[in-house]
């Protein structure tokens, strides 16, 4: 497996746990509990969009690298584009669900280009260190230090937080549930979050799990 295939699996395995630790938290949350069943789907459509876009970050991120050119705004903004191509796939796919929803661009795109702009830059700082014939661990080990790998992690799943809570806030839900809405949206960005750090702190001590402190 190449460096660039390596860490699009190391990052779409993060986003899968990531996102079935928080649909468990959810179940603990009464409110939660209620919708759940309508929008466990939706959750689950949004993490399969979510491991797209950040494969086309990372790639994108190798591709530059190869050039021998810096993440740049020009790049930014190009995958930027190319995500909104994913949310068309995106809303298709949701169509179908018991609830549907309206993606507001003038809220999720500051957020989602943040979060573009840490993955790219992330990416192409792990691929140029990967050590020759070395694992995705030990390429961590080489791009950051423990501080600024648990940040990084941190960060990453933050702001796929906040454009979760965006999109749930935007959910055209059946009508005995609309009053729960914005219930679901706090609620939703909060266990996220929390998770964010308990998950950080995990893949920390994987990475590191040989290592002295």
């Amino acid at each position: 497996m190449t460096p660039v295939d390596a860490l699009v699996a190391i990052d779409r395995r993060i986003l899968v746990a990531y996102s079935r630790r928080t649909t468990d938290a959810l179940r603990a949350v009464l409110p939660l509990r209620i919708a759940l069943p309508r929008i466990e789907p939706f959750l689950a459509q949004n993490v399969a969009k979510e491991v797209q876009k950040d494969a086309l970050v990372i790639r994108r991120a190798n591709e530059a690298l190869r050039q021998g050119v810096a993440p740049n705004e020009a790049m930014l903004r190009q995958l930027f584009q190319a995500t909104r191509e994913i949310d068309s796939a995106f809303l298709a796919r949701v169509r179908g669900l018991p609830v549907s929803i309206v993606i507001r661009y003038e809220e999720i795109e500051p957020i989602r280009v943040r979060r573009i702009g840490r993955l790219l830059d992330a990416a192409y700082a792990i691929l140029e260190r990967w050590p020759k014939g070395k694992n995705g661990r030990k390429a961590l080990q080489a791009s950051f230090s423990r501080a600024e790998l648990q940040q990084l992690i941190h960060d990453l799943m933050r702001l796929y937080a906040l454009e979760t809570q965006a999109l749930s806030r935007s959910l055209r839900l059946p009508a005995l549930l609309v009053p729960l809405r914005d219930g679901i949206a706090r609620n939703l960005y909060q266990i996220m979050n929390d998770v964010a750090g308990r998950m950080a702190r995990d893949l920390l001590a994987t990475v590191y799990r040989h290592e002295r402190n």
